[in-house]
């Protein structure tokens, strides 16, 4: 089967009256796997990892429906485009959503997704054919194609909408790039959860305030659970330069008597991705100190 087969395949997915594009969102995750991760493995598990990134995507169309989308529903039934047999815990092919485990990708469709220029040209028809001038602005955006067909769509779009747009994209492109180069673990507290449902307990926190560095690199992020980025944020901690936690003593107060105070993290080491690439650079670990007096 050529590209041809698989790009016909995939303009011409069935999505619930339009309002309900499952398969549309997932296919753009699981391009993004291909190129994030450097290659796909022959099977697929359904993961809270997997689940995390197909609701950035969803983020884009949450306007459309008042409940969230469910990846069993795609993950399973993307099947009848030929582009994977979704399989149950023992390996038998799956009757059901309810019971689909991991799916067995067609080796030619997944030959096609580690090419890159498959890949952006199943990224523009899919974004074009399943979804609004709005969300196909975000979608192009967030995966990285800039071209003239973002000011077409621009000019079809309110300006304080458009603004909105940018916005989201470049939030969920934020948490996209930090969390998963931090394995869904608070670099504070060691602390991972995640489901496939709600997705990951950590959020994408920036070191150097967005509104002030209007920098987005993942060097200038790390993943942090709710309260140690509230935390941060409020300048009750930093990082120094050798990546071990500095804390504001004597400016708050706190009581923890089943879990480990803020406090008693002071000169530990920060948890960091494997990749050095990814470490936070010293230039924005200095502007969050200077900017909350360290």
């Amino acid at each position: 089967m050529t590209f041809d087969f698989w790009l016909h395949q995939l303009g011409t997915l069935k999505t619930h009256k339009g309002n309900a594009p499952h398969k549309p969102l997932l296919l753009l995750t699981i391009l993004e796997i291909a190129e994030q991760d450097s290659g796909l493995p022959t099977e697929l598990r359904l993961t809270p990892e997997l689940a995390f990134r197909f609701r950035e995507f969803e983020h884009v169309v949450a306007h459309r429906r008042t409940q969230r989308l469910d990846i069993r529903l795609p993950f399973h039934h993307l099947a009848s485009s030929k582009i994977w047999t979704p399989r149950t815990h023992d390996g038998a092919r799956s009757p059901d959503s309810t019971v689909t485990k991991h799916v067995e990708f067609d080796p030619e469709f997944r030959s096609a997704c580690l090419d890159a220029e498959f890949r952006i040209r199943a990224r523009r028809i899919l974004i074009r054919k399943h979804f609004e001038p709005a969300e196909q602005l975000i979608l192009m955006t967030l995966v990285g194609l800039d071209s003239s067909e973002n000011i077409e769509l621009a000019e079809r779009v309110e300006l304080s909408y458009a603004l909105e747009i940018q916005k989201v994209a470049r939030d969920a492109r934020f948490r996209l790039d930090v969390v998963p180069t931090y394995n869904y673990t608070c670099a504070l507290t060691g602390y991972r959860v995640t489901t496939i449902d709600r997705g990951t307990i950590v959020d994408a926190a920036h070191i150097h305030q967005f509104s002030t560095s209007r920098n987005n690199d993942v060097r200038n992020g790390l993943a942090l659970c709710k309260n140690a980025h509230w935390a941060f944020d409020a300048g009750l901690w930093s990082i120094d330069d050798e990546y071990r936690v500095v804390v504001a003593h004597g400016v708050f107060e706190e009581a923890a008597p089943n879990q480990t105070p803020l406090g008693a993290y002071a000169g530990k080491p920060v948890q960091l991705p494997r990749n050095k690439e990814y470490w936070p650079l010293p230039k924005y670990l200095a502007a969050h100190r200077r900017q909350n007096n360290f």
